[in-house]
């Protein structure tokens, strides 16, 4: 599978003028052959954006915005993994959608850990992990942003039989060590791909760091990004996934009699 990070910089763009950006992302990494394209966190309306917009903004999944999504998708017959604000009666989600190349959604993660008093002011919390997914061959776990630092979720993913976790951001400085350590050492000790893809740029008072990454099983980028708007570019082998697994042994070796 051929994955396209798409890090965005964060301009204050009107919902119309960033799927009309999204849609020439999903362009640009179709003709470089990618299977599927991951946008940030919050990508169709920014995130750093204040509670009561976000509010104003916020639409049912089977709302206009995510069918935008997935009219690009299928226009481009290309899988897309965006972030949004998701309505669910009176409360608000930190959303990200998950579309296949032929238009269908097959999944709408809900931001579990909220971080800090941008999040809280904002979205509700969900109370479950989102279940894993099937996109195409591989089975992947979906997460966003501040989820991904808590080694217990991904390690839930992996038990669970996860190839990849998926995780659209919106990262600022000075945390550019979530990108640099984190995300690696998520990927190694639960032998599994992950792809990170954070926004660059300024909104209100963040300063987003980017450094978008695919990290391999066994820790390794396949690809990574600086501090500029950029595309980038991975390939996930499941064969490279079965050699890692059978050189490490991390899930193997538990000790969960013991960890209780």
């Amino acid at each position: 599978m051929r994955i396209a990070i798409h890090q965005m910089m964060s301009v204050d763009r009107s919902v119309a003028d960033n799927i009309a950006h999204l849609d020439q992302a999903c362009a640009d990494a179709k003709t470089d052959a990618a299977d599927l394209v991951i946008f940030p966190e919050m990508a169709l309306t920014g995130y750093n954006i204040g509670a009561d917009r976000i509010r104003q903004l916020a639409q049912l999944r089977d709302g206009a915005m995510v069918q935008s999504l997935r009219d690009m998708a299928k226009r481009h017959a290309i899988g897309v993994l965006c972030g949004f604000p998701e309505a669910d009666g009176a409360q608000v989600f930190n959303a990200a959608a998950l579309i296949d190349a032929s238009g269908t959604m097959l999944s709408v993660c809900r931001k579990v850990h909220l971080f800090g008093a941008v999040d809280r002011a904002a979205f509700s919390a969900a109370d479950a992990l989102c279940p894993l997914v099937q996109f195409g061959d591989w089975s992947v776990g979906l997460a966003i942003c501040y989820d991904v630092e808590f080694p217990e979720l991904v390690r839930a993913y992996a038990l669970a039989g996860a190839d990849a976790v998926l995780v659209p951001t919106a990262n600022m400085l000075p945390y550019i060590g979530v990108a640099t350590r984190v995300v690696p050492a998520r990927a190694e000790e639960n032998e599994i791909y992950v792809a990170y893809a954070n926004r660059v740029g300024t909104e209100g008072a963040f300063e987003y760091c980017g450094l978008s990454c695919v990290t391999g099983p066994d820790g390794v980028d396949l690809a990574r990004a600086g501090n500029k708007e950029e595309m980038i570019f991975a390939e996930l082998s499941k064969d490279h996934l079965l050699q890692v697994r059978h050189a490490l042994s991390h899930l193997s070796d538990r000790r969960p009699d013991l960890y209780r």
